[in-house]
């Protein structure tokens, strides 16, 4: 009688051990895991805008940021490849970048320039980013370019060219077609980079020869800069012509925002503004030059 009371005794304390080592194995993590989430290894890669509207004109490229991101836990090094469908071409074609691995994280960015040769068929072409196993694709819309009849303005999206270029003034700010005067320094516009130095030049050349007459010229005018103070004041418009370089109108003592300089119908090869003197006798600033003919 003794043993069996011992032994019913013990039968409760026997599963209640059985249940307690069931439920300990549950709560452990399988195969010898540690409990702590494992590193992650990721990058992703991005591109803003997610795709491009070009004209193929030699000023009228696109650009777009190419941009990995380290989403994991450690730091590393990373190489992305860009390519582009032909004839469509690229600035670069490798991003090649340390990725530190912080919280929140840290993208990291740089400008890809996009071009589209002039004779490139209207359509969408592709520009492949790629890393690793990882593809990202930009779509690439290729415009018809802008009608260059009589009257028409043959100076837009064309080569132009300067004796100096400051900050975020490229060249081709100019002649982009782009008169918004809340946009200059950010998008468009052209700024010399020898401050007091002149004279200055800016101009455009022409894929083939043109009869033009008239130049327009609108330099830096708006409530907040005025022609009166930041215009140029001083210049003489030149033509190309046979490979050299003839003045056909001359400015002086100009306030104005927007002058019009009209000479005999020549044929040229390239236009440009020389100019001596600014109101603020610092900056040469164009907001854009139009070339126009008969």
């Amino acid at each position: 009688m003794l043993k069996q009371r011992i032994a019913r005794t013990a039968l409760p304390s026997l599963a209640l051990c059985t249940a307690m080592v069931a439920a300990l194995a549950m709560a452990s993590p399988a195969n010898g895991a540690s409990g702590r989430s494992k590193p992650k290894e990721q990058i992703t890669m991005a591109a803003n805008p997610a795709a491009l509207d070009i004209i193929p004109l030699p000023c009228f490229s696109g650009s777009f940021q190419a941009t990995m991101t380290n989403t994991g836990q450690q730091a590393q090094f990373a190489d992305m490849t860009l390519s582009a469908q032909k004839p469509i071409t690229l600035s670069r074609d490798i991003f090649s970048s340390y990725l530190p691995a912080v919280d929140p994280d840290q993208p990291v960015s740089t400008p890809v320039e996009v071009r589209a040769p002039r004779d490139t068929p209207p359509g969408t072409y592709d520009v492949l980013l790629a890393m690793n196993k990882q593809e990202l694709r930009v779509p690439v819309r290729v415009q018809e370019p802008p009608a260059k009849g009589p009257g028409d303005n043959v100076a837009l999206g064309e080569q132009a060219f300067a004796s100096s270029a400051h900050g975020n003034f490229p060249v081709c700010g100019g002649v982009d077609g782009n008169k918004d005067h809340a946009q200059w320094s950010t998008r468009t516009g052209w700024n010399d980079a020898t401050p007091t130095v002149f004279p200055d030049s800016y101009g455009v050349r022409f894929p083939t020869p043109q009869r033009i007459d008239q130049v327009e010229l609108l330099t830096l005018d708006s409530a907040s800069s005025p022609a009166t103070r930041y215009g140029v004041r001083d210049w003489d418009v030149q033509v190309l012509t046979d490979g050299q370089w003839q003045t056909v109108a001359q400015v002086r003592g100009n306030t104005s925002g927007l002058v019009t300089s009209q000479f005999a119908a020549t044929t040229a090869e390239a236009v440009q503004v020389v100019i001596y003197a600014s109101n603020d006798a610092r900056y040469s600033r164009i907001m854009e030059m139009e070339v126009r003919g008969a």
